[in-house]
């Protein structure tokens, strides 16, 4: 058997990483590459506990599937490797802050990351033995809260949960969108059979049909035995397709027979299978937005979109804050007993623009009571450092009018971080090209200099 800890290492391109002895004597270290999208499972045994985030290479314009890896390999704790202080590059701060616990410049002093990620394991392992494997445990409490956004989105859902129509969830990352989903199978006359989830985003074209639709034994090279597919599993449940708009045009044209007929063949036959599911899906972007850009099928739009919901990101409830902050604590494994948050780290809490959302949160929590030495939670343990930038200039600003000031803040560094591109400037917030819209009209941010995106035409600024 194996003794080696296991060591995740997130990179620019497929070249080799060379990990010195004081390294890769005790780690067992597997290396990916962030700049294209994680495949459909991952082998067994390569994720690690403790994941190195190397940035010394990190495109200008951000990855846009850095996400989905973080997603994918489902790591509690990263270290950051940067090419310069992170004082010296905003967008490479930024990044550092969000996801890493610690971080180390070039040149790497390998002793000293050796021990780090050392001490990283082992409150890792613990955290891991303690915890019973229940994923993400914000999505448990992601409608939790008394705010006006959240009951009306909670008023929506079981409505449209008592019809038959098809359900469509938009929300930003880390919102709760299977929380959502959970809500709409439990209350709906589909909540007595499966509730099966397929994730789009990590799903690649060439097994689509196979995984969709199931296959016949020879129905090509290696189906060795007949398999029954995903739509076929959800037969008298629920469907839930995560991440509907990250399919590319051809793997929506297999959806469309069932979305219009209730049907599937299995690869390798040509026998028709009914098939009674009640279809939920989630999507981060407006699909109507993806229609009119020409990369999202207008016929499997409408199929999907009559019954729409859009979950409000976290910086829009924030009077659910503390609620949800106690929901999350108390849902830790005991040897991560809650500790008591500081006024301080309350109204930071209260304050920050979430552009994680829930999931950031529970992150930042998380890795307050893995790593934080304080009595209490303070803004530090979370890496929330101190208060904004000109708060004691304002005493009088309501929580409305600060929340204005840093969503008007974050626009303005986005774009110039970005050098005004549209696309990479929402990668940068974690939010969508809808969303990003919606605030510079919001704010009337003038877009005379802005690049809308690569492949994409321009955009009139709403008048």
């Amino acid at each position: 058997m194996d003794s080696k800890r296991k060591l995740t290492w997130l990179t620019h391109g497929t070249q080799a990483v060379q990990v010195p002895g004081v390294l890769s004597s005790g780690w067992q270290v597997h290396q990916f590459d962030y700049t294209v999208p994680p495949r459909f499972g991952l082998p067994d045994g390569h994720q690690g506990h403790v994941g190195i985030l190397d940035l010394t290479r990190y495109p200008k314009d951000g990855v846009p599937h850095l996400d989905r890896w973080f997603e994918q390999l489902n790591i509690p704790l990263w270290i950051g490797i940067l090419p310069e202080a992170p004082s010296l590059n905003r967008q490479l701060a930024y990044l550092t802050s969000l996801h890493c616990s610690d971080y180390h410049t070039l040149p790497i002093d390998w002793e000293r990351l050796a021990m780090v990620a050392g001490h990283l394991w082992g409150m890792a392992e613990l955290h891991q033995k303690a915890t019973p494997a229940t994923g993400d445990d914000y999505q448990e409490i992601a409608l939790t809260g008394e705010s006006a956004a959240i009951r009306h989105v909670i008023s929506r859902l079981r409505r449209f949960a008592g019809t038959s129509e098809p359900v469509l969830i938009y929300g930003e990352s880390g919102t709760g969108k299977e929380a959502a989903a959970r809500l709409v199978h439990e209350q709906s006359l589909a909540r007595h059979g499966p509730l099966i989830t397929i994730n789009c985003a990590a799903l690649p074209v060439s097994l689509t049909q196979s995984e969709l639709f199931g296959h016949e034994k020879g129905a090509f090279t290696h189906a060795t035995s007949q398999r029954t597919g995903r739509l076929e599993a959800a037969d008298g449940g629920s469907l839930l397709l995560a991440g509907i708009d990250e399919l590319s045009l051809v793997q929506q044209s297999y959806l469309l027979r069932f979305l219009q007929e209730g049907v599937v063949e299995r690869v390798g036959s040509n026998r028709p299978v009914r098939i009674n599911a009640r279809l939920i899906a989630t999507a981060s972007t407006p699909l109507s937005e993806l229609v009119r850009h020409g990369t999202f099928r207008q016929d499997v739009f409408f199929r999907l979109g009559e019954m729409a919901v859009e979950l409000p990101p976290l910086r829009e409830r924030p009077e659910d804050i503390p609620q949800l902050t106690e929901a999350l604590l108390q849902r830790l494994p005991p040897h991560l007993s809650p500790k008591p948050v500081s006024q301080a780290t309350m109204q930071r809490l209260i304050t920050h623009s979430w552009p994680g959302n829930l999931r950031e949160l529970q992150n930042r929590l998380r890795q307050a009571l893995l790593l934080g030495e304080s009595p209490q939670i303070e803004p530090m343990d979370l890496g929330l450092y101190g208060i904004p930038a000109n708060v004691h200039d304002h005493h009088d600003l309501s929580l409305a009018q600060f929340r204005s000031r840093a969503e008007r803040q974050a626009l303005h560094c986005s774009l110039a971080l970005t050098r005004h591109n549209i696309s990479a400037a929402a990668r940068l917030l974690r939010i969508s090209r809808a969303s990003f819209y919606r605030l510079i009209d919001k704010y009337q941010l003038p877009l005379s200099d802005t690049i809308h995106s690569a492949n994409t035409p321009g955009r009139q600024t709403r008048r």
